[in-house]
């Protein structure tokens, strides 16, 4: 009998030694993983680049010549990259232009007829008539047939450029100021641009960002350009915040006023990718020439990854969910009896913050200082 006890007792003390030091090795597991995902999640998410720039901060499309800007010598209507513009371009190249044509020909006719037919050596006893009643319908009726013919087409371009933005349209926020424009993104996390004017590299100091041909046309380049997707429907929202600007593009048949205190909208689908300037088109003090507008059009995705660069965030984007531990007796079950476990709580890496600076390093970044 006493030999049976002891090698119990001897078994049972080496269980229970052998007991604490399992427990030992295996505890740390759940901690170092618990480390890692709390290092994985709070590590910043990688800077995404800007798809527009290239490794110098210079902007790395450039403009079509002849197309979103001004042609030396040139005398017509720029090129149209929305559906309303070429609807507009439409209407005066194929009613407008041929009917004042048309019209200009015919009393330019009427006055030589006049001048030859009715002059004093022709006509040395002048007629008395005073009334033609067939002449008179005529010349009534006939202006207003043809004010008829062109108020259809007309009302329906000027409807057109009226049309409010539908839900999913990408919505930009124009600022006039004295005298630079400034931009904002409501719609996609509030992201904030201030463009101005670059100018010559004689008008700037050492090591200050200048003009050259990639950024486009003398007085129209800006340091920032304001970028937007094609095949997007896009509102246009202005205001001032001191005199009375006008936000205007003529390759998107935009011209619209910016006034303090007031929000004029718009909208407009630009069709083709591409670099497309204009101006102030107000008379708003001394330097009223120098505010000029530079728009790049972009693929939706590359404007997805603009905005992403500028900290922002595209509209309907769901949240990631929050990690948990699942509850029930299965292989991620780490507790003895299926129990759950509190997930550790790691916090949520902050968005950041929408950037106001310019892409590159313009020290006019803030709007026009210097000048």
């Amino acid at each position: 009998m006493r030999s049976f006890m002891v090698p119990s007792i001897l078994l049972a003390a080496g269980l229970a030694f052998a007991s604490p030091g399992s427990a030992q090795t295996a505890a740390p597991a759940q901690p170092a993983a618990a480390t890692a995902a709390s290092a994985a999640a709070a590590a910043p998410a990688a800077k995404v680049a800007d798809p527009t720039l290239d490794a110098a901060g210079r902007p790395l499309r450039q403009a079509e010549p002849g197309v979103g800007e001004p042609v030396d010598k040139a005398f017509y209507l720029q090129q149209q990259v929305t559906p309303t513009g070429q609807e507009a371009h439409w209407f005066h190249d194929v009613i407008l232009l041929p009917l004042i044509t048309v019209i200009s020909i015919f009393v330019l006719a009427l006055l030589v007829w006049v001048i030859i037919r009715y002059r004093r050596a022709a006509n040395p006893t002048p007629s008395r008539t005073s009334h033609n009643t067939a002449i008179e319908i005529i010349w009534t009726l006939a202006p207003v047939l043809i004010l008829v013919a062109i108020a259809i087409p007309s009302i329906k371009l000027l409807a057109a450029q009226f049309k409010p933005a539908p839900k999913n349209a990408v919505t930009l926020k124009a600022i006039g100021n004295q005298w630079f424009w400034s931009y904002e993104y409501p719609d996609n996390g509030g992201i904030q641009l201030t463009a101005n004017m670059l100018k010559e590299g004689d008008q700037v100091g050492k090591d200050q960002r200048y003009r050259t041909d990639a950024d486009g046309p003398r007085l129209l380049a800006t340091d920032q350009r304001v970028v937007l997707p094609v095949g997007v429907p896009i509102r246009l929202v202005t205001t001032a915040t001191d005199v009375i600007h006008s936000w205007a593009v003529p390759a998107f048949w935009i011209k619209l006023d910016a006034i303090p205190g007031r929000l004029n909208e718009t909208s407009f689908i630009i069709q083709k990718e591409g670099v497309y300037f204009g101006q102030c088109s107000e008379l708003c003090g001394a330097r009223h020439a120098f505010m000029p507008i530079a728009v790049e059009a972009v693929s939706p995705a590359k404007f997805a990854q603009w905005v992403a660069s500028k900290g922002g965030t595209m509209p309907g984007a769901a949240a990631e969910p929050a990690s948990t531990t699942a509850i029930g007796n299965d292989a991620s079950d780490a507790t003895a009896n299926g129990a759950a476990e509190a997930a550790p709580t790691v916090a949520a890496t902050a968005t950041p913050a929408p950037s106001n600076q310019p892409a590159t390093a313009n020290p006019a970044g803030a709007g026009n200082t210097g000048n």
